[in-house]
């Protein structure tokens, strides 16, 4: 707690970083920043085929794609634990999912089971897996600079 002089008047403020909203500021952020960019991108160009095919697949494209490129964002400027640890879980989803696809298939779009080595899914996993194995890095070294997250005191 500090104390902030106003006019005549001292006001305690209390700053309470928290951990998944205090700012990490690590040089290596660009890597997993980077990696989610061209994991978003690699599926954008299979969105409208998956949109016909698998309307689902074709959503949760979208979805993947428009979420790496917000949590690059975040990362990029902002920098907080939390973008760490959704790129952790997003890019482990979509590496499961992508596993499922080629081993027991998926519906409506069986014909890529097997097909390990399709260019832009080799690019895209590729990217998933930087990017997850990043952030988990990043967030455990922020969790060890910034200690175990504790409930302010009331």
């Amino acid at each position: 707690m500090t104390a902030e002089t106003t006019g005549t008047t001292t006001q305690p403020t209390v700053t309470r970083p928290t951990r998944f909203g205090a700012s990490f500021k690590h040089p290596l952020r660009w890597l997993p920043a980077a990696a989610l960019v061209i994991a978003g991108a690699a599926h954008v160009p299979v969105i409208p085929a998956h949109l016909h095919e698998a309307p689902y697949i074709g959503i949760l494209f979208i979805v993947l794609a428009v979420g790496s490129l917000v949590l690059a964002g975040v990362i990029t400027f902002y920098d907080v634990a939390a973008a760490y640890v959704l790129t952790a879980v997003m890019m482990a989803l979509a590496l499961v999912a992508y596993i499922i696809s080629r081993t027991f298939g998926l519906p409506l779009i069986g014909d890529d089971v097997g097909n390990w080595l399709e260019p832009l899914g080799v690019v895209a996993v590729i990217a998933e897996l930087v990017a997850c194995v990043a952030a988990i890095a990043l967030s455990r070294k922020f969790a060890r600079q910034h200690g175990p997250h504790t409930s302010p005191a009331t």
